[in-house]
């Protein structure tokens, strides 16, 4: 340790985003001394930000080395492999964004070239018949791949779905075994240096001075420190995205659950149907312009699968981001550094992403511009990829049902996701310009699921010999679907898990 080594870390907030910071501190600050410290207040409720996941989520509970049977078991999870969207394109339209890959490259050549060039000479199964995911979503199946499993099942890629209030209380438990201290008490002031401008303490309720050297901004939309104290400033996305409320219930429901999420649009925007082990999240997310709150609220109610199973809780928020996710020494996570609607189940990995890339440039007390100026960089990279994934989604409807939607697709879209569908346009050719969270597949997946066709393919792929590939190709196809046969079905997977009272080791994973 040296004089200028970070002592005291404080997080202002609970929920997902302050007790996954906090769950990541206890492990990688674990130095001998560095303090973690999370206020959080149990008069103020916590949003739950999200209940379904994206894969990378994996990475982060692996890192923490967190059981994945134990997390399954104390979140009342279910297993993801995809999102399906309803009515997006044209009502009574249906797709899915599988996860992981489509097929298999040949000699280079790109999966979805060679499918695009079949599909220029006959009839074909949708690209989801050529993804492990996608087919084993379609028939409600899922199989965990065992470290020796070979493909196509070793392709299976999954995420979650889970209580974002269970996994808050579960990783609370791994902070503080882990030796983060919680305190209870509302903030009520924020006291900043006369000279830097930094942050050095903040007030509770009660008196108590909490002082730090790096604190970690989990208060929510309103932004405590970073915008109540520092005055940061934010980045509206609401002519893109317009929607800016939503509402959310429980509800009972009798069947299997679906390993995959279900997107459903409506006339002024769309609704959640999120299957857990012990009931069904459900909601809807709207334009507030388009459609009254009680109007909302009685669409989503009308459209439940079950019993109801509690008051509905209502949202309002401001698509965009935080002009500065790290300002002087206060690091944003979670809902106070910015918010794209969970569409594509991105709100976690937002979080998550945000803990990987400030501890790769953790800094001590002097707080290095450099360090500063490249973690804004990396976060804001992230929020405008997200963000022009979502935008996709709206702009390329043809729906012409209702004023909302014929104003999405008349939008003007940014410029990085026009000069997109630009190449995709012309020869099915997806840009990548670094580090994009969302790869070549999850974007051919939208673009034809939207029915975004391509005037032609890669004419590279004519460098490939029909008959094989085609052959190649109807092998890819059989394989997938024979494996995904064989599966339990993800409710009988899951009811191995929690009902046969196996200890962890022996639960199930595949290798076929």
């Amino acid at each position: 340790m040296n004089e200028h080594a970070i002592r005291n870390v404080v997080i202002v907030g609970g929920g997902t985003a302050g007790w996954m910071a906090a769950a990541a501190f206890s492990r990688y600050l674990n130095n001998g001394y560095t303090k973690t410290t999370l206020i959080e207040s149990e008069e103020i409720g916590t949003i739950g930000v999200g209940e379904a996941t994206i894969p990378p989520l994996l990475n982060f509970n692996a890192m923490l080395g967190i059981s994945e049977n134990e997390f399954v078991a104390a979140t009342k999870a279910t297993f993801k492999l995809g999102i399906e969207f309803v009515n997006w394109d044209e009502i009574g339209h249906r797709y899915i964004h599988p996860f992981g890959f489509f097929g298999q490259d040949l000699q280079g050549v790109h999966f979805h070239q060679l499918y695009l060039r079949e599909r220029s000479k006959r009839v074909m199964q949708d690209i989801s018949a050529w993804s492990m995911s996608g087919v084993a979503a379609s028939l409600g199946k899922y199989a965990r791949p065992g470290p020796q499993s070979r493909p196509p099942l070793s392709q299976l890629t999954y995420a979650f779905h889970f209580d974002a209030g269970l996994y808050a209380q579960f990783l609370r438990n791994f902070a503080e075994r882990g030796g983060v201290s919680r305190i209870e008490g509302k903030v009520v002031d924020t006291r900043l240096n006369g000279e830097t401008g930094f942050v050095e303490s903040v007030t509770l309720a009660a008196g108590t001075i909490i002082e730090g050297d790096l604190f970690i901004d989990c208060s929510g939309f309103g932004g405590l420190l970073i915008e109540q104290a520092l005055k940061t400033g934010y980045e509206d996305w609401t002519h893109w995205l317009p929607c800016d409320r939503a509402v959310a219930v429980p509800c009972a429901y009798d069947g299997q659950p679906d390993p995959f999420t279900r997107s459903t649009a409506h006339g002024c925007g769309w609704q959640w149907r999120i299957p857990l082990q012990h009931r069904m999240g459900n909601g809807l997310v709207y334009s507030s312009a388009h459609i009254s709150d009680e109007d909302a609220e009685k669409l989503l109610l009308d459209n439940l699968e079950g019993e109801q199973l509690a008051d509905p809780r209502k949202l309002t928020f401001t698509t965009g981001r935080r002009l500065e996710a790290w300002n002087r020494n206060v690091v944003t996570l979670g809902l106070s550094s910015g918010f794209v609607e969970p569409l594509e189940s991105t709100s976690i990995h937002l979080i998550q992403a945000g803990i990987a890339k400030l501890l790769a440039l953790f800094p001590d007390k002097r707080f290095g511009a450099n360090e500063r100026n490249e973690y804004n960089r990396q976060i804001r990279d992230l929020f405008e990829d997200v963000r022009d994934f979502i935008i996709l989604h709206y702009w390329a409807n043809r729906r012409t049902d209702t004023e909302f939607w014929k104003s999405c697709a008349a939008m003007d879209i940014p410029d990085s996701l026009s000069r997109r569908v630009e190449m995709w346009h012309s020869k099915a050719r997806v840009l990548r310009d670094g580090a994009e969270l969302f790869a070549t597949p999850s974007w051919v997946a939208v673009m034809l699921g939207q029915g975004i066709l391509p005037e032609s393919y890669d004419p590279i792929a004519d460098c490939l010999d029909d008959g094989k590939v085609a052959a190649a190709m109807e092998q890819l196809r059989k394989g997938y679907l024979e494996t995904a046969q064989r599966m339990p079905s993800h409710g009988e997977f899951i009811a191995q898990i929690l009902g046969q009272g196996r200890r962890e080791s022996e639960l199930p994973e595949f290798v076929f």
